[in-house]
């Protein structure tokens, strides 16, 4: 049988001059012009694009055609790992606890609530599952009742383009009060009265522009706040002793907080510290103080203030847990006499809890590597906090914590209902070197008995974005492919903040290549200690993740048996040239501006992926993406993979998947998104087997 042939993308060179300098891109023609309609209305797609997407879907399951009945076999494994009927531990909120629950079989999950400290009285509060039958995409973004327990709200998307709608409903009755609150973000907090909904709106750009107020029993919105810069998000919460709804508006390096009295919802907004250019800060109400987390005055792993007047203006701000080279403290909860932050060390997470007092304790564990999270519920007056444990190799647990006894009461294990014995597994956390002498932690997951002679096919994941931790977490998913002899290794390289905000600094705008070469330095370590052998390892990333997919793929294409790049970031000279695109402006912070300056221009130019495609064997590929993605758009996997095939001068195949009725995040159903998961693991196994020779 003959091997099926990819289709062949026209060449239609589009030259683009910008500061003085010049380059062609031959499949600029991809991107729709028409692509802001498209986000709300796929089959708006322009048809020629339509056409070569479809083919290009065609081909890539003409080529996998074999791994069907493994993909098979993985998603079912996975799905037999989740417990179909599985619930969320209740919240409590003075007379009612608030969870969620999924129908046996159901995709989409059940929000519900009962009578405190009873198991009987369900209330059912918002379907998914009902609600989604029949659509092909349908997401909840937020979902929250009023404080007085009257109403509930939430917002949905219904295209992947995250363009959301909310909708209010009268629980006494089950009705639908007002009118549905369109283009709205999904994002939204009811004031303290529970009179107020307060919700953001997206431009024909899909950028947040405005926070509006919208009386919760339906009428006229009014707008409370707009932002004139593009490159700013917005963002709404209330403060955790209900004193104040918080207006955020910030990008990765600034940040500014305007403040609403929480008992006068209609006042005009006041800022609390006017946004300065690489100033970070959030801050809470705690009782009778205001305290405060930023980087300023040189913090780089942050602090935490404190400042007792009504507006806490920087002048009025006082240094209370001082700043630690080292120790990223990442946030903090108030309650009515503790107070609990959350720092990382060294790639591990601890939660530490203080008194009004100021006397400390640490929560921690001994695990060699280890994810420790706090999940805030909706009582401020309460002794119980609610954090959750998890490692490569344990479940998650849910555990009620008494800060004043310092109790631990396990709630709940994450159930495997097919099986899982930890003790079957090891999770190690080893360092490689990189060029310039830093270490970067690698954490392993594998069989307990797994070979170290670098037989073992090895899958390699990254991101290195945006200051995000790749957090040593439980996957039902990995288990596919360790059972199948695989380690699993997460790289946590320099753009995240594994080792602190430092870490973050360290692999953004001039310093950004540190990120592609820790990956590789990784790879490169794995290889030297015997976990990996080049050839044998599967390079995994998504998003910015699958950026730095696309830059290793060209720095050391020798390494890899494979790359896997979900909604790949990969075309981003054009797109940070782009001012129409919705994350443009808000990401020049962390790219920089080639627009306006010419060394941002060449930094990009020197590492964008689909501008450094060359001419050499490139190992096989599988770019992913979703038609109505408004982060990364569907244009530029396409465009890459394009150009891959142009230059490659090997025979590995260079394969795009397009979800045709999903956006960044990929299928909306839990099962479904299983899928997805497992045509890439199924991929990589192809792949590192040679299935494409054939």
């Amino acid at each position: 049988m003959s091997r099926p042939q990819p289709p062949r993308a026209a060449k239609i060179p589009h030259r683009v001059e910008q500061l003085g300098r010049s380059r062609t891109d031959d499949y600029a023609w991809m991107k729709d012009d028409n692509w802001q309609q498209v986000l709300r209305d796929p089959k708006a797609l322009r048809p020629d694009v339509r056409a070569h997407l479809e083919a290009e879907n065609a081909y890539t399951a003409a080529m996998l055609a074999s791994t069907e009945a493994l993909q098979a076999r993985m998603f079912e494994e996975m799905k037999a790992r989740i417990r179909e009927d599985d619930a969320s531990v209740p919240v409590p909120d003075g007379p009612w606890e608030y969870y969620s629950r999924y129908e046996k079989g159901a995709q989409q999950p059940i929000h519900a609530r009962r009578p405190r400290g009873r198991d009987d009285g369900e209330e059912v509060l918002l379907d998914e599952e009902a609600l989604a039958r029949g659509k092909a995409y349908f997401h909840v973004g937020a979902a929250s009742h009023s404080p007085d327990h009257a109403l509930y709200a939430f917002a949905a998307d219904e295209q992947g383009s995250e363009y959301y709608t909310i909708r209010v409903m009268d629980l006494a009755t089950g009705a639908e009060i007002g009118s549905p609150i369109e283009s709205a973000y999904g994002d939204f907090v009811f004031s303290p009265n529970s009179q107020w909904i307060f919700w953001i709106w997206r431009d024909e750009n899909a950028r947040p522009a405005k926070v509006f107020r919208r009386p919760s029993r339906g009428g006229e919105d009014e707008l409370v706040y707009e932002e004139h810069d593009d490159g700013m998000f917005l963002g709404v919460a209330v403060a955790s002793d209900d004193s104040h709804i918080l207006i955020h508006v910030g990008n990765q390096e600034t940040t500014e907080l305007w403040l609403i009295p929480g008992g006068h919802p209609t006042a005009v907004p006041v800022v609390a510290e006017p946004r300065r250019v690489g100033v970070k800060y959030e801050l809470d109400h705690w009782g009778d103080r205001w305290v405060i987390r930023t980087n300023d005055d040189g913090a780089v792993d942050f602090k935490l203030c404190v400042s007792d007047v009504a507006v806490p203006s920087k002048t009025t701000w006082r240094d209370w847990i001082a700043h630690q080279p080292g120790r990223y403290i990442t946030g903090f909860a108030p309650y009515a006499q503790h107070l609990v932050r959350a720092e990382r060390v060294d790639a591990l997470d601890r939660l530490v809890v203080t008194t009004r007092g100021g006397e400390e304790h640490v929560i921690a564990f001994d695990e060699e590597a280890y994810a420790l999270s706090l999940e805030h519920g909706y009582e401020y007056v309460t002794t119980t906090t609610r954090f959750v444990y998890q490692s490569p190799t344990t479940p998650r647990q849910w555990f009620d914590y008494d800060m004043a006894s310092r109790a631990r009461t396990l709630r709940k294990t994450q159930e495997i209902p097919s099986g899982h014995d930890p003790a079957r597994y090891v999770a190690r956390r080893i360092a490689a070197r990189a060029a310039d002498g830093e270490t970067v932690p690698i954490t392993l997951l594998m069989l307990k008995d797994a070979p170290r002679d670098g037989s073992a096919p090895v899958m390699l994941y990254g991101y290195g974005s945006y200051g995000h931790a790749m957090e040593p977490s439980f996957s039902i998913r990995n288990l596919s492919l360790v059972d199948r002899g695989w380690i699993w290794a997460v790289a946590h390289i320099r753009g995240g903040s594994d080792k602190g905000w430092g870490w973050f600094l360290d692999g953004r705008k001039d310093k950004k290549p540190n990120t592609f070469t820790d990956f590789i330095a990784c790879a490169e370590h794995l290889i030297a200690e015997g976990y990996a052998s080049k050839g044998r390892i599967a390079a995994y990333g998504g998003s910015a993740g699958g950026m730095l997919m696309g830059a290793v793929a060209n720095l050391r294409p020798d390494l890899w048996g494979a790359i896997i790049a979900a909604v790949p970031f990969v075309d981003v000279l054009n797109t940070m040239s782009d001012t129409s695109l919705p994350l443009t402006p808000p990401e020049w912070p962390e790219w920089g501006n080639p627009l306006e300056d010419a060394a941002a221009y060449d930094r990009i130019a020197g590492y964008s992926p689909y501008d450094c495609v060359s001419a050499q064997a490139y190992p096989p590929v599988l770019a992913t993406g979703g038609l109505s993605d408004p982060r990364v758009t569907y244009w530029e996997p396409a465009k890459w993979v394009a150009k891959l095939r142009d230059f490659t001068t090997g025979e590995a195949p260079i394969l795009l998947k397009i979800n045709m009725e999903a956006g960044h995040g990929g299928a909306s159903g839990r099962f479904d998104f299983l899928k997805e998961i497992a045509l890439d693991y199924a991929f990589a196994v192809w792949a590192l087997d040679g299935g494409w020779r054939a």
